[in-house]
């Protein structure tokens, strides 16, 4: 029997929290799963005060970080904090992890390599769960565990990861859209490390993340994507891009946008510095490659396909930062989550 698919929003934490409380109300009564908030201390508010505030305003929307890491926050710091979460909202939070890009590289520290995200989700889940983890000569233990424990997903793009999160992980977080074969890919990569672990596949939660935008006119809107392809790019997927017909070289670091392509705070002028290297062609293959761009029942579609690869959730991400993404909750939720609802 095919599992019900999750459908969530991301909702970068832009606002003072109680705002970002009373968004989190209207993504729940506008019919989502779930809420996804990003970690990054120096770009937005925090993650966890942020799911905490949400917490308060909803009763039923899974609150879900996406992502934290075990960099800037120890583990036993994480710990702390998701028993403090799954205390307000007991059962609807969701732990997510990864290497931490955009927390630890403003402030020149290394992401995480896997070993040692393997061992900051097994302390985490220790001590959630209320057993002893040693730190060298000392012993801690979390008062007030949650003894069922939090789910932990990881986010991954590259197979290394992807295996991981299969070994390791609850569920794992997609971070390079829809597109069938990088999706297909993913999915074996996560298959093959949960069956090496000896884990069953079919208990791993196989979440998709994918910039979004319900429009009639893709050739018009479609350029507000240069950024994010850039950053693919700069981030070692020039391959995907190359298999879906986007040649493109971008440095390794553009000065002019500031504080990088993804999160760029005059999106506008990203997007003018990013043709340099991105064509309207370009931007236009990749919104229908990876991304969930279209009308209503086009993007339905899409993410029916999704679930057909083998996702068991998705989660929208309107482009930009620094705004709430007020027009994709609404738009989704009256006209796409509808029909989502019905019978393929």
């Amino acid at each position: 029997m095919t599992k019900r698919l999750r459908i969530g929003v991301r909702m970068p934490p832009c606002r003072p929290a109680d705002e970002l409380g009373d968004f989190a109300a209207r993504v729940e009564k506008a019919g989502f799963d779930t809420l996804y908030v990003p970690d990054s201390q120096t770009l937005w508010r925090d993650a966890f005060l942020t799911l905490y505030a949400a917490a308060g305003r909803t009763s039923t929307l899974r609150l879900a970080t996406a992502v934290s890491n075990v960099v800037t926050r120890h583990p036993s710091v994480v710990a702390g904090l998701a028993r403090g979460i799954d205390e307000v909202a007991p059962g609807r939070f969701v732990l997510g992890l990864g290497v931490g890009h955009s927390s630890v590289e403003p402030i020149g520290l290394p992401p995480s390599r896997g070993a040692e995200l393997r061992d900051g989700v097994d302390q985490i889940r220790r001590l959630v769960r209320g057993e002893d983890v040693a730190y060298g000569e000392a012993v801690a233990r979390l008062r007030d565990p949650r003894p069922a424990g939090v789910p932990i997903h990881v986010a991954a793009t590259g197979p290394r990861n992807l295996r991981l999160a299969g070994e390791i992980a609850d569920g794992v977080i997609l971070l390079s859209g829809v597109a069938a074969a990088p999706l297909e890919r993913a999915v074996a990569a996560v298959r093959e490390g949960a069956e090496a672990a000896g884990r069953r596949f079919e208990d791993i939660e196989i979440t998709v993340s994918a910039h979004a935008l319900v429009t009639d006119d893709i050739e018009r809107d479609a350029r507000i994507m240069k950024p994010i392809a850039a950053a693919i790019a700069q981030r070692g997927g020039a391959a995907a891009l190359a298999a879906a017909g986007i040649e493109v070289d971008v440095p390794a670091h553009v000065p002019e946008v500031v504080p990088d392509l993804v999160h760029a705070e005059d999106w506008q002028h990203a997007v003018e510095v990013c043709s340099r290297w991105i064509s309207d062609e370009d931007a236009v293959a990749f919104a229908r490659t990876f991304g969930l761009f279209g009308t209503a029942s086009e993007i339905a579609e899409l993410v029916r396909a999704t679930q057909a690869r083998g996702a068991t959730g998705i989660f929208f991400q309107h482009v930009g930062s620094w705004d709430l993404p007020e027009a994709l909750v609404d738009e989704v939720g009256s006209a796409v989550l509808p029909l989502l609802a019905e019978q393929p």
